[in-house]
């Protein structure tokens, strides 16, 4: 029997030191993965993933690379198969992962532009300034009302739409901290800091997401192998020229990911694969779609386990 397979892909908060090691141990030829992005980023991404320090390995500008890196690695471990996903997505940084799988992307501009991306994202708003959280048990609606009476106080905004009852904040510190407190008079169950440096997909970062598309445009792109579902309108595209569009688009937009999970599912897909660090996804899409297959490839046995299912 043909899986109807969908490839997704972690974003930040999926980060934590000893990330693919275990992969990396057990596949020598992933070692060319990380010498080539290790060449582009001008210090060792293998030895920042196994060994961190956390400190250093959740700034933003060294998280996101560390996670394209390690997603590109898993996903080499399972290309061999000839798996031809539906789709592709990616959970904001994710989507460059999700890109350089359908082939959208070369993997060495993928880890230049996540640099950059990371880079002007810590640039746009001055450290500790900024914060997000994950509100849990209120309705999508619920959470825009509570940060339209917040913004009163500063910025902030809904920027992931997770899952049903999970949605994440983010914006000025002060501005957050009173949206938590209006989201808990509305009944919020729990608010969870998260352990992101920037306030990204709300409109601190358009500043980012206008110096990001000058870049965008220096490379190339292709049309895609697989459809990517966006973050910024959970729409299939696999344009060239749609893409760079979409990425720019994405860091001021909220990430709606239960729409891009729910589209997924509309085109077909029934078993979803996350490839890489993590399986935060993984849960995400469990209470989006109860009836989906799940699958993850982050470690030799989660990696044997796919391949059996998928073969």
């Amino acid at each position: 029997m043909t899986l109807a397979i969908g490839f997704v892909f972690p974003g930040q908060g999926s980060q934590s030191v000893g990330m693919g090691k275990a992969l990396y141990d057990a596949h020598s030829s992933l070692k060319s993965v990380y010498d080539e992005a290790s060449s582009v980023l001008g210090y060792d991404v293998a030895e920042l993933c196994f060994t961190g320090p956390a400190e250093r390995l959740n700034l933003t500008e060294f998280t996101q690379p560390a996670l394209l890196v390690s997603s590109v690695a898993a996903l080499k471990l399972v290309e061999p198969v000839g798996i031809r996903p539906v789709a592709v997505a990616g959970h904001s940084l994710g989507e460059y992962s999700a890109l350089v799988a359908a082939g959208g992307v070369s993997f060495r501009d993928a880890v230049g532009l996540v640099q950059k991306r990371g880079r002007y994202m810590a640039e746009a708003v001055a450290p500790g300034a900024g914060l997000v959280a994950a509100l849990l048990g209120l309705a999508a609606e619920t959470v825009k009302d509570v940060c339209r009476m917040a913004s009163s106080v500063g910025v902030v905004a809904a920027a992931n739409f997770n899952s049903p009852g999970q949605v994440v904040i983010a914006g000025e510190k002060v501005a957050v901290e009173r949206a938590i407190e209006l989201a808990k008079a509305q009944g919020c169950k729990k608010a969870i800091p998260l352990p992101v440096s920037v306030p990204v997909h709300t409109p601190l970062m358009q500043q980012a997401a206008d110096r990001l598309a000058k870049d965008l445009a220096t490379v190339r792109w292709s049309d895609l192998s697989a459809p990517l579902v966006n973050n910024a309108e959970a729409k299939a595209i696999s344009r060239a020229h749609e893409i760079q569009v979409s990425l720019v688009r994405q860091l001021p937009s909220s990430v709606l990911w239960k729409d891009s999970v729910q589209t997924m599912g509309k085109m077909g897909v029934t078993t979803f694969v996350e490839i890489g660090p993590g399986m935060v996804l993984t849960g995400l899409i469990r209470r989006i779609l109860p009836e989906a297959k799940l699958l993850n490839v982050n470690d030799p046995k989660s990696l044997d386990a796919t391949l059996k299912a998928v073969g």
